[in-house]
């Protein structure tokens, strides 16, 4: 989900100054690296020094990195607001059919937090060593081969953020409507604007308007609203806590557990779901090239970020599940705000209506934000046109691009095709990108990775084994995920793509 910025340089010899462009005796060591790569000879990754800014557009020169660029602080709100979407408001009433017992809702939960709290120290460590925007496809690209690169990078495109768009603003969409029609009696739908997607089209454009000034400006709107809605969510925890008359009805009156199959593959099949709500932890990786301290201060962002998200979702599902009674969210789309109103009534399910509202927005604002630069970076070597790349502050082409992709998927796919589709797709493209990390070990590239190899080993076959299951009990949405995956191998195959050009040194 996740996941988002991108420099446009022609990429890049990264030094302390500037981006600035290889020469073509580096772009021969590449040619040469791949070649020994493709016999089996493990090499290091090359490093470079620096060289004089080329000064084309797009590129960053001068001025301390210390000096420029996005805030820690920003970084982590970028996380959160990435994280914090659709899927956390939910997930759970699906999960309580699937699983029976709050309890093991909450277990599910855990789970989920556990997995990503090691892809976030597994991609921390991967945006250290990569220190530029481009994500997933920057990392395989360099790490592994320029065809695994296309893979996530066109995994991006179509799901990870075109996707994840369209269902953040369809469920913006869905709430926004229940503040005109809540008795569901169809007396707004007559009106243009309350037609299927509309509402949902409009916040796409809105934030795409909003992020083709600059980026200062973006992120300064998008901080605030993410404070907002974290201390929204705090107070209706703190409320929860506080002031709720009634005892807590939700293990007293938990329903058996479903046999119509078996218990591990319903537990895959909620844990899919739950790791769709936790995508999102990598997404200051996709603006490592224009956050301060690059690499180290995006390291850090996501462990922040992805810790106070686990904490989050933990505190909030306890509410969602265990305060109402299982009959009341069982199944239910709207799980929060019925978990709202049984906690404090209408006029607090009101409130917290608005909470979810603010709180989808802001996903939608950093998804729009984050992806556009990673198909800048697929411009800068060839994969897409160059007409993607970052000519000014901001990319205001890939912007574009991404409004129209994420306006098509909202006119032409359902919230739970979507929601399937992209809880496969997305966790089979992190698993990959974390198991690049044992690639770059047996390269003999020392890439500093906490507790290793832990982190990642976790990571991977947890990942791995779940998305494996709820795919083979849900076969449609696990071909349509393959599928995907195939198209950036055609893409390769079939494109003019150059030499991925390596400007990755650690902080």
């Amino acid at each position: 989900m996740t996941q988002q910025s991108a420099q446009g340089d022609t990429a890049l010899g990264y030094n302390r100054d500037c981006f600035c462009v290889l020469g073509s005796d580096s772009a021969a060591r590449l040619q040469r690296l791949s070649s020994d790569s493709n016999s089996g000879v493990n090499q290091p990754l090359p490093t470079y020094q620096p060289v004089e800014s080329s000064g084309e557009p797009g590129q960053l020169a001068g001025g301390d990195p210390t000096e420029r660029g996005v805030s820690f602080f920003s970084a982590v709100n970028i996380v959160v607001a990435s994280m914090i979407g659709a899927g956390v408001y939910t997930t759970s009433g699906f999960a309580l059919a699937d699983l029976g017992s709050p309890l093991m809702v909450l277990a599910a939960w855990a789970i989920g937090g556990l997995l990503a709290m090691c892809g976030a120290i597994s991609y921390g460590a991967l945006a250290q060593r990569f220190s530029q925007s481009g994500g997933e496809y920057l990392f395989l690209s360099r790490a592994i081969h320029p065809a695994a690169g296309n893979v996530a990078g066109f995994v991006s495109l179509l799901s990870g953020f075109t996707g994840a768009i369209a269902v953040a603003a369809l469920s913006f969409e869905a709430y926004m409507k229940g503040f005109f029609n809540p008795s569901g009696d169809g007396f707004v739908s007559q009106s243009l604007l309350f037609q299927p997607g509309m509402i949902a089209c409009l916040l796409v454009l809105a934030a795409a308007i909003l992020h083709g000034f600059r980026v200062q400006t973006g992120m300064w709107i998008q901080d605030a609203l993410v404070v907002l809605k974290l201390v929204m969510l705090v107070a209706f925890l703190l409320f929860a806590l506080i002031s709720l008359q009634q005892p807590w009805q939700g293990i007293a009156t938990a329903i058996p557990r479903p046999t119509d199959s078996h218990p591990i593959v319903q537990l895959a099949r909620s844990l899919v779901w739950i790791l769709f709500s936790y995508t999102g932890f990598n997404a200051a990786i996709y603006i490592t090239g224009e956050v301060k301290q690059s690499g180290a201060t995006v390291r850090r962002a996501l462990w922040v970020g992805t810790l106070i998200v686990t904490v989050l979702y933990l505190a909030l599902n306890a509410v969602f599940v265990l305060a109402p009674p299982s009959s009341l969210v069982l199944g239910k789309p709207d799980i929060a705000a019925e978990a709202a109103g049984y906690v404090g009534g209408d006029r607090f399910k009101f409130l917290f209506r608005i909470t979810i509202v603010v709180s989808l927005a802001t996903s939608v604002l950093s998804l729009m934000m984050t992806g556009p630069r990673v198909y800048a970076k697929m411009a800068d070597d060839g994969v897409l046109p160059p007409w993607f790349r970052i000519r000014t502050e901001v990319p205001r082409a890939a912007l574009l691009a991404q409004a129209v992709l994420a306006i098509a998927a909202i006119q032409l796919a359902t919230l739970n095709d979507l929601l399937s589709y992209l809880g496969i797709t997305l966790s089979l493209s992190a698993t990959l990108t974390v198991g690049s990390l044992f690639v770059l070990r047996s390269k003999g590239d020392d890439v500093a990775v906490p507790f290793y190899p832990w982190p990642p080993l976790v990571f991977v076959v947890g990942t791995l084994v779940i998305t494996l299951i709820a795919g083979i009990d849900r076969p449609v949405q696990l071909m349509v995920a393959g599928g995907t995956l195939a198209i950036g191998i055609v893409a390769y195959r079939f494109g003019s793509v150059r030499k991925p050009n390596d400007s990755a040194t650690p902080d």
